[in-house]
Formats: structure tokens, sequence, C-alpha cells
């Protein structure tokens, strides 16, 4: 009686560590909702595109008050809002000269 728990306690640990490696293999963020309307410049203060394993592309834009937003990359406002990031992070970059 003791062995089988023992095998069962051994099969379910190798399971789990088996689903566990799995889990690091696929992408970390992916976005299946999106918030379609526009967000103002002063609220955003990065972003990152999911990975091209995600069904769906997208930004994540990261927040003021630390939130993540899932947004289309084709909308011409979210365009216009990673110009902006781009242009505030180089322009940034070069006030320690």
């Amino acid at each position: 009686m003791a062995r089988l728990a023992l095998s069962a306690i051994v099969m379910m640990m190798a399971f789990i560590a088996l689903t566990e490696g799995l889990r690091g293999v696929g992408p970390k963020k992916c976005c299946f909702k999106f918030n379609d309307k526009p967000v103002s410049k002063d609220k955003v203060v990065s972003y990152n595109r999911t990975s091209q394993r995600c069904s769906n592309p997208a930004i994540l834009l990261n927040t003021v008050a630390g939130r993540q937003m899932c947004v289309r990359p084709s909308a011409s406002w979210v365009k216009d809002l990673i110009s902006y990031l781009e242009t505030k992070d180089v322009s940034g970059a070069n006030t320690n000269l």
C-alpha cells in the first residue's frame, strides 16, 4: 500500500515538473481583449510588443498607475503614441551630454 502511494506521488511530481517546464516555452503575455479608446500620452510611461508567437499582434502599454493595457498596433493613435514615446526616450537619453 505504501509503495502504491509513493508511486502515485512520484508520478504526480513528474507530471507537475513536466507541465511547469512546458509553461516556460510559450510567450509570457498575450492579449485577447483590447482597449480601443485612445489613451493620453501623459498616462503612458512605456510600451512592449507581445511575442510573435501570440495569436493576436498587440502592444502592451505600461501606465503611470502601474497597469498594463492591451492595444492594437494598427490603430493610428497607438502608432502616434509609440512615435511619441520613442522620441521622448531618445531626447531623454541625450540630456546627460
